[in-house]
């Protein structure tokens, strides 16, 4: 018999409520310095919701189950996500397979980044100050991935039709299982696409934007979990921002005369405002905390066009 399957053994017979088990995995966590940053962040939160997805439960059940005894086939499941969080250093979204985003629930797998981005806190102010007043009709959610930000815009403007575009076929394959989960087939579309090159002729009233924005320092020292995202949806560049440039230089095509670009560069954003001081981006600010995100109007894109 393996050292593991000994060590499963020992605490199969030592440990017996969903308590146990998350006071477990919580100690586990501890030993192999896990990382929170993919929808939690504190081992308790962490532990709760691997142990209770892995016995079919929801993360939100009346806390009087906790003290419920799990079954030998329970046990071994809950041990085995365990594993893969603490050992394997897996994001816990990837071993449950749903991320939570604007309140809203999303298949997510190892073919896209896990949502965790504050343009959520955007979306459910209808981009509120920044959007001119009136009807969205269209919406671009580029480098979408999972398709939350685009979904969640769908939900926002109940009359606009949204597209999802990503360079990548495994993410366009992850946006459609979320179109249909939410049901928005009818105004939901995934298009493969790098950046705009599928996107002609298509004129948009709001677009946003979550790129590959990491620069090659940062990207080098993310810990382990990040490591099991895809890369293609991380770098970009020394300073993080060789896709966003595209972007800014392209957007303006795809634009109404009024629309709006919001674009995410995270810790990028230090490079764009050394680099591009004179554009008049405006950064925006998240009560619920993060960074990173400008807008700019589609009159302002033209105007500096040939400055970026």
């Amino acid at each position: 018999m393996s050292d593991q399957a000994n060590t499963d053994n020992s605490v199969i017979n030592q440990l017996h409520s969903l308590r146990d088990y998350i006071r477990y995995a919580m100690s586990q966590f501890g030993k192999h310095q896990v990382y929170f940053g993919h929808g939690t962040d504190n081992a308790w939160d962490e532990a709760t919701q691997l142990v209770l997805a892995a016995v079919n439960l929801p993360w939100n059940v009346n806390p009087a189950v906790l003290d419920g005894r799990l079954t030998d086939t329970e046990k071994l499941t809950v041990l085995e996500y365990i594993s893969q969080r603490a050992v394997e250093r897996k994001p816990l979204p990837y071993i449950t397979r749903e991320s939570w985003f604007c309140q809203l629930p999303f298949y997510v797998d190892e073919r896209v980044l896990i949502p965790r981005s504050p343009i959520a806190e955007l979306i459910e102010n209808q981009f509120s100050p920044w959007l001119r007043e009136g009807p969205v009709e269209r919406v671009l959610d580029l480098c979408t991935g999972s398709g939350c930000i685009g979904i969640a815009c769908a939900y926002a403007f109940e009359e606009a039709e949204v597209d999802l575009a990503d360079i990548s076929a495994d993410a366009i394959e992850v946006s459609n299982i979320n179109i249909h989960k939410h049901e928005m087939v009818d105004r939901v579309h995934a298009v493969e696409s790098d950046l705009f090159s599928n996107l002609e002729g298509r004129k948009y009233d709001l677009i946003v934007s979550n790129p590959p924005y990491v620069d090659e320092a940062d990207l080098a020292s993310m810990p382990e979990e990040y490591d099991h995202e895809p890369e293609l949806a991380l770098g970009s560049g020394p300073d993080g921002l060789d896709i966003t440039r595209k972007i800014l230089r392209q957007a303006n095509d795809y634009l109404t005369e009024d629309g709006l670009l919001v674009v995410e560069i995270g810790n990028s954003e230090v490079h764009m405002m050394e680099q591009y001081p004179q554009l008049p981006l405006i950064w925006l600010e998240f009560e619920r905390g993060g960074n990173g995100v400008f807008a700019i109007t589609a009159q302002d894109l033209l105007q500096y066009r040939d400055q970026i």
